[in-house]
């Protein structure tokens, strides 16, 4: 077995956290029970696929979470920037710099800029691109008048430099993905976006709330962990448990969404 998947496993089990492939089916599943059984919610692949997504956003908080690889896919572009940045202090201090002290000073600052683009590995570059990216979202939404483009960005740059399963993991971070949802409803005219939103993000606070480390929703206010302790993270068993609760849960919805349409 490869070092890197012991080091996953031990990292699982460390912070007790479900798969990301179960949250991402519990997610989509979710978005499936809106689209047919949420009166006035038209049924939307892209709302499904939403909810899905927003049911990764809560383990931004962590670097090695399925979502913060993918959003941060691009890490590799921090350690060019800093590259860039080296060479770009470098020539300025060459070319436009005396010799002296301050020239010293800026081969120095380049030299630092260079070292920490070496430096940088795995979590801390993942957590430096996400905050690129998530400065980048918010930019474009003041640029274009999107508040909620700018709420999302913030809420991506910050989610990775908090501890894991802290205020990303609470009701109050759920509200504000809702809001975020209800704002890009009234400027983009796309009907349900809060619910699809909402319901994928509040899904996975639900489902780490079958761990045995589950969550405390209401930090800062009370710092209590809601736990109904079902799965055993990291395991084999526990891995099987969250296929099944996946499949019962997906059979459920499938079976009230039948229903619904009254066949």
């Amino acid at each position: 077995m490869s070092h890197r998947l012991l080091t996953e496993r031990a990292t699982a089990r460390y912070y007790s956290f479900m798969r990301g492939s179960s949250h991402l089916a519990i997610g989509l599943i979710t978005g499936v029970a809106v689209a047919g059984l949420v009166p006035g919610i038209p049924f939307s692949v892209a709302g499904i696929a939403l909810a899905g997504f927003s049911s990764l956003a809560p383990d931004l908080d962590h670097p090695d979470s399925r979502l913060s690889k993918r959003l941060g896919f691009t890490q590799n572009y921090v350690r060019w920037a800093f590259a860039a940045g080296a060479l770009a202090i470098g020539a300025y201090a060459y070319f436009q710099l005396a010799a002296g002290a301050e020239q010293r000073l800026y081969y120095t600052a380049a030299l630092a800029f260079g070292l920490i683009g070496v430096g940088m590995q795995g979590g801390s570059a993942r957590r430096l691109a996400l905050l690129f990216t998530g400065l980048a979202t918010v930019v474009a939404g003041l640029y274009t008048e999107q508040l909620w483009l700018s709420l999302l960005g913030t809420f991506v740059a910050l989610a990775p430099f908090t501890s894991h399963r802290s205020w990303t993991h609470t009701i109050w971070a759920t509200a504000l993905w809702t809001y975020i949802g209800h704002l890009a409803n009234q400027h983009l005219g796309w009907h349900g976006v809060a619910l699809y939103a909402g319901g994928g993000y509040a899904s996975h606070l639900v489902a780490d709330s079958l761990t045995k480390a589950g969550v405390r929703w209401f930090l800062p206010l009370w710092d209590y962990s809601f736990k109904i302790p079902l799965i055993s993270t990291g395991s084999a068993t526990g891995n099987m448990l969250e296929v099944g609760i996946c499949a019962g849960y997906g059979l459920l919805v499938l079976g009230l969404v039948i229903g619904q349409m009254g066949f």
